[in-house]
């Protein structure tokens, strides 16, 4: 192998010395740097994964919201129907009410007028009573000539007259 220029002996130290540097740089560097590259593949992939949760959590919660969202809307438009219609029912109740305190005092307000009526008449009864008996003791007590009776009345109106304004 001389005449080839390979040494032999040299040879074999060369492979001899890479094989123990293989084997060191194996064990030390390159069965380190392959785990590292192993742990730095697989945190990537958790986060590409824990990323992928992220998103479809956030996409649940999403339609989560929405979905209490439009409950809200419901319960709300639900609420706001049952506060009318307990003010249509308050607000017909009192016109009810209102009605029947109007009715009731137009009821009590023609009584009191018709009392009073009547007592208006009672009153002119007794008085025309009076003025009847007193232009009969005064006819009675003067002739009963026409002319006569005709003035005895008058007189006796103008004092009821007089008396009235008093």
């Amino acid at each position: 192998m001389d005449a080839l220029g390979i040494n032999l002996p040299g040879l074999i130290t060369q492979i001899v010395s890479f094989g123990i540097l293989f084997f060191i740089l194996s064990k030390l560097l390159y069965k380190p740097l392959v785990s590292m590259l192993d742990q730095r593949a697989e945190k990537i992939s958790e986060g590409l994964n824990a990323a992928e949760k992220a998103k479809a959590d956030a996409k649940k919660s999403e339609e989560v919201i929405q979905q209490q969202l439009s409950e809200a809307k419901i319960e709300g438009q639900k609420l706001i129907t049952q506060a009318r219609e307990t003010a249509d029912k308050f607000r017909e109740e009192e016109i009810t009410k209102v009605k029947e305190e109007l009715e009731s005092e137009r009821n009590r307000a023609q009584t009191n007028i018709q009392r009073e009526r009547d007592a208006a008449i009672e009153e002119l009864r007794k008085e025309f009573a009076g003025l009847a008996i007193s232009a009969a003791e005064k006819v009675v007590q003067d002739s009963l000539d026409s002319d006569k009776h005709n003035q005895i009345i008058e007189s006796v109106l103008n004092e009821a007259n007089v008396g009235n304004n008093n």
